[in-house]
């Protein structure tokens, strides 16, 4: 995501809405949107016993690892990638060159339903976030972090 870019209410419902169908669709464990910088954005289904904060670091490391050997062989980037486990597997799919939709599902599915699943799940998500991107750059839109002193931090965190 653009440092800039703010989330808003309203976008925010649609993508944990997107997030949590997902997660019922592809019959997945877990379902967490990170942004390229490892900030999670959204997360679904049974993350409370994961450690999401490492969880959304690892995935955006991960990205930016195998962005390099993409690289190293002349593709510009993997859009998609598939580690599959003993017991769970990951598939992690870049959405709009902007975030990262994670998926981990166990025996219980397919590898194929949630590569269909994802599939319209990241066609969603990207045109929120071409939206989101359109409503920023909109002139006269206000920047809502933009009246946030310094003093206010401090005092946010002082307290």
């Amino acid at each position: 995501m653009n440092p800039g870019l703010v989330m808003y209410e309203e976008e925010f419902r649609k993508i944990s809405g997107i997030c949590d169908r997902l997660t019922r669709d592809a019959s997945a464990k877990v379902v967490f949107l990170v942004d390229k910088n490892g900030q999670l954005i959204a997360a679904a289904g049974q993350s409370q016993d994961l450690d999401t904060t490492s969880l959304a670091s690892l995935t955006a490391g991960n990205v930016a690892a195998m962005g390099g050997l993409a690289k190293l062989i002349g593709e510009s980037e993997f859009p998609s990638q598939f580690h599959e486990g003993a017991h769970e597997s990951i598939h992690m799919s870049i959405v709009g060159g902007k975030v990262v939709l994670v998926v981990i599902f166990d025996s219980k599915t397919s590898l194929g339903l949630v590569r269909l699943r994802v599939r319209k799940a990241s066609d969603e998500l990207a045109r929120i976030f071409e939206q989101l991107a359109r409503r920023q750059a909109a002139p006269g839109t206000p920047n809502p972090l933009a009246e946030i002193t310094d003093d206010d931090i401090d005092n946010l965190f002082s307290a």
